[in-house]
Parts: C-alpha cells; sequence; structure tokens
C-alpha cells in the first residue's frame, strides 16, 4: 500500500477521497481538468454583480456528520458555517402573506409537535405522522425497490404544501411525487428523524470555497499532494485486469503495481470511461438567482417560501441568492424573465424597492440524477472489477441523494474501499494467488 493514488476529480467527492487518502498517509496526485478545483460547490468571481458567488446555493444540516467532520479533518477556519444556535427555519407564504418559524426541539422525542407555536400554522400534531410511512416502506429494501414517495404517502394538502413538498424537493431536486422512498427515509431518518440537534440550518456565508476547497487544497499540498490541473482524462488504460495508464489530453500517466485510482467524476463521463457501468442515466436542473445588495437587518440568512417562484431564500451580507429546484421548466424561460419575477417575490417579502439591482440567473442543466427509484437503483458502488479501481461521486450509491453530504460521503467510502481491499498493491496475479 505504499503506491500513489491518483485522484481524477476534484470536486467534493474527490477532494474528500483525497484528504483522507492522505490522512492515511498516501502519496495523492489530484487530477481536474478545470483551471479550479470544488466542481459544482465552489465560489467565483461574477463581474455583472461585482462579487464573489456560489455556483449553487448549498445548505447544511449539524446532522451531516460526514460533511463536519470533513470540515475538521481539512483544518477549515471557525465559523465559515453560519446558522442560528437551535433547529429553527423561517417560513413565508406569498399567496397569504403569513410568515411562522418551524422549531424542532432537541432531542429525538419530537414533542414539538405538540405545541402549535413550533409547527405550520393550520396543521396539527397528527399530520406529522405521514413520513413514518417512508420509513416503514424503505426498511430492508434495496435501492429503488421501495417504490414512489406519492405511493407511500398523501402528497396534497396543507402541511405538504408548506413543509414536506419545499423540504423533500429541496433535499431531492425531483418532484416528491416521483422520487424515491429510499432516498426520502434516508434524508429524514438523518435530519428530522435524529432530532433538533441534527436539523440545525448551516450557511458556507464566506463562499463554498472559503470553506471547503481551499483549506482542502490547503491540506493535501500540507501533506505532500500534488494538484494538477487542465488534465482531462480522456480513456483508460487497461491490462491484467487493472488500470496500467490514465490517457489525459496531454499525454498518458503510468499507472505502478502499487498505484490506486479513484474516479471522481460526473457519471456521464464515468460511464463513458468504462462501458457497462450502472450510473444514472436522468437528471434534474436547478436554477440560481443572485442580487448585489445587504439585505435589510432582520432578514433571516434562510427563509423557506412557498406559493410563489422563489423556493429558497439566503441573504449573504453582500446579497439576496435564490434556490430553485427541480427547474426542467424553467431552462427555455429568459434569464431576464426570471430576474425580473424572483426579484418582485424578494421585494414584497421584505419590504423593497422594485428597482431591479445588479443580478445573474444561473442554470445548472445536469445538478443532480434524478431521485427516482429507476435511477436509484443505476447507483454504482464504491469498488470496480478492476482491483486498482474505485468510484466516488454523489451519484454512487452512498444511500443519499445528490448532496454535498453525499459527495463527501462517497469519497471516504471510496477512500476506505480502496484501503480495506488492498487494491493498491495487487495485480491480476497476485490477487488469483
Amino acid at each position: 500500500m505504499s503506491g500513489t493514488v491518483h485522484v481524477v476529480g476534484a470536486g467534493l467527492a474527490g477532494l474528500s477521497a483525497a484528504a483522507s487518502l492522505a490522512e492515511m498517509g498516501r502519496h495523492v496526485v489530484l487530477h481536474e481538468a478545470a483551471k479550479q478545483a470544488g466542481g459544482r460547490c465552489r465560489s467565483y468571481y461574477d463581474p455583472s454583480l461585482g462579487l464573489t458567488i456560489d455556483n449553487g446555493n448549498h445548505l447544511l444540516l449539524s446532522g451531516n456528520t460526514a460533511a463536519l467532520d470533513f470540515l475538521t479533518r481539512i483544518g477549515a477556519p471557525q465559523g465559515v458555517l453560519d446558522g442560528p444556535d437551535e433547529a429553527a427555519f423561517d417560513f413565508a407564504d406569498l399567496r397569504t402573506g403569513e410568515r411562522w418559524q418551524l422549531r424542532p426541539n432537541a432531542g429525538r422525542l419530537p414533542w414539538w409537535v405538540l405545541d402549535a407555536s413550533r409547527r405550520v400554522p393550520g396543521s396539527r400534531a397528527s399530520d406529522y405522522l405521514a413520513p413514518l410511512s417512508l420509513m416503514m416502506a424503505a426498511s430492508g429494501k434495496a435501492p429503488g425497490r421501495a417504490g414512489t414517495i406519492g405511493e407511500k404517502m398523501a402528497c396534497e394538502g396543507l402541511l405538504y404544501e408548506r413543509l414536506w413538498h419545499p423540504v423533500l424537493l429541496a433535499a431531492l431536486n425531483t418532484d416528491p411525487r416521483e422520487s424515491d422512498v429510499g432516498l426520502a427515509a434516508t434524508i429524514l431518518k438523518e435530519t428530522l428523524g435524529a432530532g433538533g440537534r441534527a436539523c440545525r440550518p448551516l450557511v458556507a456565508v464566506q463562499g463554498l470555497s472559503a470553506a471547503f476547497v481551499d483549506p482542502a487544497l490547503s491540506y493535501l499540498a500540507a501533506r505532500g499532494g500534488e494538484i494538477r490541473y487542465g488534465r482531462r482524462l480522456r480513456a483508460l488504460g487497461i491490462s491484467g485486469g487493472r488500470i496500467a495508464s490514465l490517457d489525459f489530453a496531454d499525454g498518458p500517466t503510468e499507472i505502478g503495481p502499487r498505484d490506486g485510482v479513484v474516479l471522481a467524476l460526473p457519471p456521464w463521463v464515468a460511464a463513458d470511461l468504462l462501458p457497462g457501468l450502472p450510473a444514472p442515466q436522468e437528471f434534474r436542473s436547478i436554477v440560481n438567482a443572485h442580487f448585489a445588495g445587504a439585505p435589510p437587518a432582520g432578514a433571516p440568512l434562510l427563509l423557506g417560501v412557498v406559493g410563489g417562484l422563489t423556493e429558497w431564500l439566503f441573504a449573504y451580507p453582500d446579497r439576496f441568492s435564490v434556490t430553485i429546484s427541480g427547474a426542467d421548466h424553467l431552462l427555455d424561460t429568459p434569464r431576464e424573465e426570471l430576474a425580473r419575477r424572483i426579484w418582485d417575490e424578494i421585494a414584497d417579502l421584505h419590504g423593497l424597492a422594485r428597482e431591479l439591482p445588479s443580478w445573474q440567473i444561473v442554470k445548472e442543466k445536469r445538478a443532480t440524477f434524478a431521485a427516482t427509484p429507476a435511477e436509484a437503483a443505476r447507483r454504482a458502488g464504491a469498488t470496480t472489477v478492476y482491483t486498482n479501481l474505485v468510484l466516488a461521486g454523489d451519484w454512487t450509491a452512498t444511500g443519499l441523494p445528490s448532496t454535498i453530504e453525499g459527495a463527501i460521503r462517497s469519497g471516504t467510502m471510496a477512500a476506505d474501499a480502496l484501503t480495506r481491499s488492498g487494491m493498491c498493491g495487487r495485480t491480476q496475479a497476485s490477487s488469483a494467488a
């Protein structure tokens, strides 16, 4: 296990795998096709706004243990994630003007549903039992075999519209009615099912790169890791049941007999490199909108919005940012129209002038895999048929939908699989022996 591990792809999955391997004392070389690391979870300067923004808004919860452990491992500065001291989620209904705050209690016993001031207005305590049917339906079932949420719980009514739909849509990026029960059950079990201590919202207010990417790169460099940008992988050289070379656009890299490879690439790229690899084939979009200007005093860091186009409104120190999940229906809508409609809703929510500030619309066409039963069943595991190759990515079989937590968890799973099976030091002949 003394060889080099080549990690291809410097998104969060690749960074997670690289950091885990470096912590084990392995020499890591990280290859990235782009000119910067981070993939979908990075920050960049946008000249139209004059601000540094994230290429997608991401919310974490205090129960995302893999993500929080990763931040600790790489030595991320204190305060890179911000949020309330307790589990508290502000909501507003654009249709009625109502506002409320959902406040689960800290412990696992959910007594908060008995307190009308802590739950959704107009809902009853008994209404909150609906997700139990999802957990029961998913118990013991293989991925994709438990059916859809729409088959297991009523996707209608006040509480569904004001809580379950926005929460499940944000987590799955797929219409809950067609989404996989198993993925939803895992999310609910690890968050609301674990009590308020696991549900405190956390936001990277200084940017995703400051929180996750820059500290990870520094961590790797301090441990002798090499980071090579502009390296697009075109093919894998295979010999004797193992990866013998990585054929990059700028030339091949030989893989020694004790070397290992982690592919942390999008599913469509991995499937092209490895014909026959099980991988998701359908994807869902996300639309993010950014508006320059400091939010008014008292604006909640995160606001769930129902009854409009806006779904989740982030109030960063220098801008408002909006996330709209499952946004395939908006891909053909002109960017100017989206900016106008979304800003009008923000202005109504905060009593602001309707004059449109500097804005940016980011459409992510293939933001996540579709969280349907069919796509959940197509996810590959970390190991492959090749003795020195493992996979990482939020699309692999983590048990979670496509999230930061899933991406980071996949990286640690890949590193553990590579180490546990001794892939890095085995040739086909030694494996047969």
